[in-house]
Formats: C-alpha cells, structure tokens, sequence
C-alpha cells in the first residue's frame, strides 16, 4: 500500500503539529514548516501534497504557491490551502495560482482530511511524476475514443497524455478529464452543473466557479488552441461549437 508523504506549512506551531499528528494517526508521512522560507529549503518534489496556510511572515502562501508552480519539479505537486482567509475573492484567488481545494479556519479534521483523501486520488501528477500511478478517465463521454486530435491539439485517453505540436503538456488531472470530456464531445454544450457532475462527482463540496476557473486555466495551459474551448454565455462551456 503506497503511503502518501503530506507536508503541513503554516506559522502556528500548535496548529502545525496537531495537523501532523492527526496525519500520522491516519497513515500517512507528515512533515512541518513553520514558514514558507523554511518550506522552501526542503526536498519538496518528495511530497505527495502541502497543506498551505496563507497568512505567514515575510513570504505568503499565495507567493509560494506561485514559486511552486512555475518550478516544473514541484507544479505538479497538489496544494490545499488552509486559511483564515474566508472571503469568495481570496478561494478564487487560491484557485486561480493553481490550488486544488481551499478550506477555512477554523476547520474541522475530519473535513480537511477528506479533502485530502479526495485530492490524492485525483493527484495532478497527469503526465508528470513517473511515481505517481496514472489517472484513470472515470466517465463514458471520455472513453469513447482513445486518441482525440484537433490541429496540433491531441490527447491520448490510454496514456493519459496531452501534447500541443507534439510536446507534452503536464495537466493536472481535473484539467485533463475536463479537455477530454470537451474534445470527446466536439459541438457540444455542457452546463457547469454538468461539468460538476461528470469531472467533480467524487468530491466533498465544489462550487460552480470551481468550473470557471480550471476553464481559464485549462485554456491558458493549452495557448493558442484554446480558442477552442467556446463559452456560451447562460449555457456553459464546449469545443469548437
């Protein structure tokens, strides 16, 4: 049984430490860093996950979250941020650096570790981490066809690869399950409820803007091919209607 190494960053030590041990108690390898310069001095590209409070000292979460993710050894690496920043602006925001989920405090354990349990099986090692195992196309409308082409644009459904010009593409796994769910389905229109129910079936709690904001992301990622990925304003989301 493959156990998950988890490192917890945030600049209360109490709160620090009873997030390590409530971890350990549930399987896995914990570590702590009492600040995001401290985290940043360890062998991250080893972890599976960080828990990622906001508010630090010198260096914030956000800011990071941002050095995590444009170094190609830790952007795959999933990023729950833990905060007391509560407001709709600042979840979008944690979204939107590239964050798989976003809890407030104060928490409850048991929540946050079903957050976690829920973003290890859709770790964003897509196409990345030879270590991680391969993300698996849950729904039918992704199963159809196992490669899908468009222009330059292609996915492989059995590798679990993306490439744009024949170079891979590492795409978390939600983006991925969401290209493909839009390529499978050229012409047509999903709605975000759709989206939710066909991508993010399996998770705890998930807001519409969630969609939103990996459509953004996914069309960023993808450069001058998402284009393809149309907005129907009303309606929801498509490929090249």
């Amino acid at each position: 049984m493959e156990i998950y190494k988890i490192l917890v960053v945030d600049d209360e030590p109490d709160l620090c430490e009873g997030l390590k041990l409530n971890l350990e108690i549930e399987g896995y390898e914990a570590d702590a860093a009492y600040s995001a310069e401290e985290a940043l001095e360890m062998d991250l590209p080893s972890y599976d996950l960080i828990l990622l409070d906001v508010m630090m000292g010198k260096m914030s979460g956000f800011e990071m979250a941002r050095i995590l993710k444009r170094n190609p050894a830790t952007s795959s690496i999933p990023v729950i941020f833990c905060t007391a920043k509560n407001a709709d602006d600042d979840m979008i925001a944690g979204l939107n650096l590239g964050a798989d989920d976003y809890v407030t405090k104060p928490y409850n354990i048991r929540n946050i570790l079903a957050r976690i349990k829920s973003v290890l099986r859709r770790t964003d090692r897509v196409g990345g981490s030879a270590n991680a195992a391969p993300a698996v196309a849950a729904k039918e409308e992704i199963k159809q066809k196992r490669i899908i082409r468009e222009e330059g644009l292609v996915i492989d459904l059995d590798q679990i690869v993306c490439t744009i010009d024949e170079v891979p593409v590492r795409m978390p796994r939600k983006e991925f399950e969401l290209l493909s769910l839009f390529m499978s389905n050229p012409g047509k229109i999903f709605s975000r409820e759709d989206i939710l129910q066909k991508v993010w079936s399996d998770e705890v709690v998930v807001v519409n803007r969630v969609v939103d904001v990996n459509v953004t992301r996914l069309r960023a990622k993808i450069g001058k091919y998402g284009k393809l990925i149309v907005t129907r304003s009303g309606y929801g989301y498509g490929f090249k209607v």
